[in-house]
């Protein structure tokens, strides 16, 4: 029988109950402003800025983030090992907190699920499950990522806002010119994905929401890289063929040369058994 999670723990899940758990400095959660309605301005879409590891690891900035993305943020799993009523995803919230000094990435996760459990009344235990997967591997020929190299510090100015709407265009083959800021777009069926940075994990929780079930990492790679991608976004069909343009799973493999196998494999998940829409009061 799978027992429920101590979700007041120390450093790391499933710890036993402290005394004195670990806990934010200041914390206030609230639902976040509805969208404009009728179409009109711009609603950003979930933003999760600061904490260890972070420029700013004493604060963190929240918007506009679902309780999956909390749940999954906090467990440190992927968006999709998160399971649970449907509001889990409709509802949204802004969370400000001061992350004590020195606060280490295992600390501050366990901030947060305390912070879940005594505002939203948050309950879930976790669960293997069997599943089908992709397994990522490094295809023949090797790996075609390009490691990241920091760049001088150059002088802002002349650009937009990051967080400025700006007109998406499109280059001669009909995919999405990214803009500062971005770090994917789908326009007319086309995608492109452009980022520096990031390790073979962040390129795993991408694919995996691309494909809508389990990536799991079998590269062996480390580093960190500067990903580059694009791939007809349309289910595939001969008809998409002869349109041009490869389907994810080609792209990964021609373009990274990475490759995704299918499989059979357990995948942890975590179960939500119980947690409130609207938070307690501040």
């Amino acid at each position: 029988m799978i027992g429920l999670l101590p979700l007041l723990t120390g450093s790391g899940i499933g710890a036993c109950l402290a005394d004195d758990p670990p806990a934010f400095e200041v914390a206030s959660v609230k639902a976040s402003a509805p969208p404009p309605t009728g179409g009109r301005g711009f609603h950003a879409g979930p933003r999760m800025n600061g904490g260890p590891g972070s420029g700013d690891p004493t604060r963190i900035d929240y918007t506009n983030v679902s309780m999956t993305n909390l749940v999954s943020v906090a467990y440190g799993v992927e968006y999709w090992q998160v399971t649970g009523p449907d509001s889990m995803s409709m509802n949204s919230y802004d969370i400000t907190a001061r992350v004590p000094p020195a606060t280490t990435r295992e600390e501050f996760l366990a901030m947060l699920r305390n912070l879940l459990a005594e505002r939203f009344r948050l309950q879930a235990h976790h669960e293997p499950r069997e599943v089908s997967l992709y397994s990522l591997v490094i295809a023949k020929g090797g790996a075609r990522l390009r490691p990241h190299v920091e760049k001088p510090a150059t002088k802002e100015g002349g650009e937009p806002a990051a967080d400025a709407p700006q007109p998406l265009r499109r280059d001669p083959d009909g995919y999405p010119i990214l803009t500062r800021g971005m770090t994917m777009a789908v326009s007319g069926g086309k995608a492109r994905l452009g980022i520096e940075n990031k390790d073979i994990g962040w390129l795993v929780g991408q694919l995996s929401a691309q494909l809508g079930g389990p990536v799991k990492d079998d590269t062996g790679l480390t580093g960190h890289y500067d990903f580059a991608l694009f791939w007809s976004a349309r289910p595939h069909s001969p008809q998409t063929e002869a349109e041009g343009g490869p389907d994810l799973i080609e792209a990964v493999q021609g373009q990274l040369g990475l490759k995704l196998e299918r499989k059979k494999g357990p995948i942890d998940y975590v179960v939500v058994d119980h947690v409130e829409r609207v938070p307690s009061g501040n």
